[in-house]
């Protein structure tokens, strides 16, 4: 078994980036989800709620983010890697049942947003001195943190798990429905749901919780356009209680490094 694809979602609900490389953080892979959406509550915007989310896609170079719409005719807006969050706004934001702080990223990335959802929109990030822990039911240590991720650091699909789905489906779905960090090849359908211990590349793992599924499964990645599907086919046989499972939430136990191509290492 090997890794075979990498994503990296730097804003949060926003549309993900493939790299062949990624460092691992306590957070998760570096750079992932520590910007959000938040409306004027200060909590978190997604493509639950804002489908057209799925339009923006994100492309990342080495110090900035870019940002444009796959369908509207609107400048891409550039946003400049944080090097120093000192100076910046800091406010308390709302992602589920957390409250952590971050900072205001620019007035113009405000607008930008705010003009292409047709709702008022602030772009936050995460400072390195926010601290968002992780669930302490199925957390390693105490000290576990996550970004503005929906829960957990990194999520892990195998090749093999998204085709027995798509045998079981009408028309066959792309894995970005999924919106998995690291994809790997190999393996039998579904395996990852009984994974604690492994590496990857210089990576030690742990699979701590199966991943619950939510309508943003439904939604197409290209045209934001929304069904019932997968989740309809998903839920009459990945249901345990009242969630349906896909994927395999994962902590990382220390910094490392993984590429497309390492080998996994089960424990």
């Amino acid at each position: 078994m090997y890794i075979s694809s990498i994503y990296i979602y730097p804003i949060k609900s926003l549309g993900g980036v493939s790299v062949s490389s990624a460092k691992v953080t306590a957070r998760g892979l570096e750079h992932d989800r520590r910007w959000m959406l938040i409306d004027e509550n200060n909590r978190f915007l997604s493509q639950r709620e804002f489908h057209s989310l799925a339009l923006l896609q994100i492309s990342m170079a080495e110090n900035a983010l870019t940002v444009s719409h796959k369908t509207l005719s609107v400048k891409s807006l550039v946003i400049n890697f944080l090097e120093n969050t000192d100076n910046l706004p800091r406010l308390q934001v709302t992602v589920w049942d957390d409250t952590v702080e971050a900072v205001e990223v620019s007035q113009e990335a405000n607008n930008w947003f705010s003009e292409v959802l047709q709702s008022p929109t602030r772009l936050v990030y995460m400072p390195d001195d926010s601290f968002r822990k992780v669930d302490e039911r199925y957390a390693i240590s105490q000290d576990d943190i996550t970004s503005f991720s929906d829960g957990y650091p990194i999520l892990i699909i195998g090749e093999n798990s998204l085709a027995d789905l798509n045998a079981r489906l009408e028309e066959p779905v792309p894995m970005n429905r999924f919106r998995p960090n690291l994809v790997f090849s190999g393996g039998e359908p579904f395996e990852e749901d009984t994974w604690r211990n492994f590496s990857v590349g210089t990576s030690q793992l742990v699979g701590v919780k199966p991943c619950a599924r939510c309508v943003m499964t439904t939604i197409n990645q290209d045209s934001a356009e929304t069904g019932k599907e997968p989740l309809k086919t998903l839920a009459s046989f990945r249901k345990v209680g009242h969630k349906i499972l896909f994927g395999q939430n994962v902590l990382p136990l220390n910094v490392g490094d993984i590429s497309v191509g390492d080998g996994i290492i089960k424990m």
